[in-house]
């Protein structure tokens, strides 16, 4: 396929790797719902952790992080996926609160901020690596400060 012909069809070399990058990424992700909070989070963030076992993957989405910094056509299209995987997380969260497992006045967008914190820091600025061994504990920590094991 000739440049000019991708062109035609995505405006910019992040778009096309949004195109690529971003079902499997669905298909990839867990939609957990096993009935408790603790091991859906394991299971959610022990997938995106496996992240690490792709350096493909870590660098597309450096990339795409940094794009949508510089490209206001692109950024939309980047928060709207961002925006998907937030959403998962702030279901599962939701269904612990009316469970009784997280605190009944839990701020969910802050929450679902806590949850990917810690691997959108180590995945751009690299100060720590990001390790799939320690998804139980972030997971205990996170919902210590969640109001679980009420």
């Amino acid at each position: 396929m000739a440049k000019s012909t991708i062109y035609r069809w995505w405006k910019s070399k992040a778009a096309l790797v949004m195109d690529a990058y971003g079902p499997g990424v669905a298909q990839r992700m867990p939609e957990p719902d096993t009935g408790e909070c603790a091991e859906d989070l394991r299971l959610f963030l022990g997938r995106l952790y496996t992240v690490v076992d792709h350096p493909t993957r870590v660098e597309a989405l450096r990339g795409l992080i940094a794009e949508a910094q510089l490209d206001p056509e692109f950024a939309p299209r980047f928060t709207e996926w961002v925006q998907g995987r937030r959403r998962v997380v702030a279901e599962l969260l939701a269904r612990g609160v009316a469970r009784g497992e997280l605190a009944a006045g839990l701020d969910l967008e802050y929450a679902v901020d806590l949850v990917f914190g810690p691997f959108w820091y180590r995945l751009l600025v690299r100060h720590l690596p990001l390790d799939p061994a320690e998804v139980p504990a972030q997971v205990d920590r996170l919902l210590a400060g969640f109001g679980g094991n009420r």
